[in-house]
């Protein structure tokens, strides 16, 4: 019941004000609040009263206890300084990013657009974010009890492709110390030649290097939805063969058919990655062909159109040993984690009885 009147009053402000602002002003208003009650830790506390998820949906996974299967997908929290309140609305880990080893402004604005008719979203952000020294300070003074917190690293756009693997490791060494897990990007097709590097000549010393500078940290890559599925099975032979720990399955899409907005407005809104409800059968589709090419006990990470709890339970049930979200939490709000999770936990007890 309290999940529909959080939903609801959202929904109100979202129609009456978010709409009507620019997408990544309304998200630094919404940051800020989820910063503000982190900061607090009375609120925070207060608030994981209503929101924590039942014990029923505990994965062991990474060598880790994962308080929920749903987690917050990388992009949301791309300086790593809401993580205290984002645990405290119910999500069961977190993963921030992109943090390049550099700070960088990302690419020029405007430069992320709702499609509300698809519930979807497109973003050319381009890695803005304040660097992984800042990250790594922000993580220091985070609390650990909160949730789990990932670290999605990549390269920043002035290093070229050819020394990509010095960003990784620089990334992965600076940030080791504070990430439960790293996530390797090399799927975001906002930094140019970034892609590229999912060739498989270009990634294996990638991984190999950031494996060996996460230091025992559990070390994961996160491929695009855009790969045709020969493609994706080799990546899968690649991580197991040099000892990753999982695969992200999907980041964002630049495809752009079929859609609900006009493609006059597609059109003019321009380059970048979609994500939300229009990547969520391709992202499906994507995790079962990674399940199918990986061990049982690989950890998969589904990412892509999920906002209901069937829509996480769909995941799980097609293989996923985690789910993540991101573009519904712009439309569904605050108590969307807590809705998932009592869903989630409400599915396990119907399938108990």
């Amino acid at each position: 019941m309290i999940h529909s009147v959080i939903r609801s009053g959202y929904q109100l402000v979202f129609n009456t004000v978010f709409r009507r602002m620019d997408a990544e002003r309304a998200h630094h208003v919404g940051a800020a609040v989820i910063r503000g009650i982190g900061k607090r830790d009375w609120c925070a506390d207060q608030l994981a009263k209503f929101t924590a998820p039942d014990p029923s949906l505990r994965v062991q996974t990474l060598g880790l206890e994962f308080p929920s299967p749903f987690g917050l997908a990388a992009g949301f929290d791309k300086n790593a300084d809401m993580t205290d309140g984002l645990g405290a609305l119910g999500f069961g880990h977190v993963e921030v990013g992109t943090v390049t080893p550099l700070a960088q402004p990302g690419n020029p604005k405007p430069r992320m657009y709702r499609l509300t008719a698809d519930r979807g979203l497109i973003n050319r952000m381009g890695f803005n974010n304040d660097g992984a020294e800042a990250a790594l300070a922000a993580l220091k003074q985070a609390r650990t009890d909160r949730c789990i917190v990932g670290v999605n690293i990549g390269k920043n756009k002035v290093t070229p492709a050819e020394n990509a693997v010095d960003d990784y490791v620089a990334a992965a060494t600076a940030l080791r110390e504070v990430a439960d897990y790293l996530v390797i990007n090399v799927s975001s097709p906002n930094t140019p030649g970034l892609r590229g590097l999912q060739e498989l000549d270009a990634l294996a010393p990638i991984l190999e290097a950031t494996r060996d500078a996460a230091s025992g940290v559990p070390v994961l890559v996160k491929i695009a939805p855009d790969l045709e599925d020969d493609a994706i099975a080799r990546i899968c032979e690649l991580a197991i063969k040099v000892g990753l720990d999982g695969i992200v399955a999907t980041n964002t899409t630049i495809a752009r058919e079929p859609l609900e907005t006009s493609a006059r407005i597609v059109e003019a809104y321009g380059a970048g990655g979609l994500s939300g409800a229009p990547l969520k059968e391709r992202s499906l589709e994507v995790l079962r062909t990674v399940r199918r090419h990986v061990p049982a006990d690989f950890c998969v990470i589904s990412v892509g159109g999920v906002t209901t709890a069937d829509d996480v339970q769909e995941r799980l049930d097609a293989g996923a040993t985690l789910v993540q979200g991101y573009t519904a939490f712009l439309y569904e709000g605050p108590g969307w984690a807590a809705a998932i999770n009592a869903g989630l936990a409400a599915k396990r007890r119907n399938r108990a009885a």
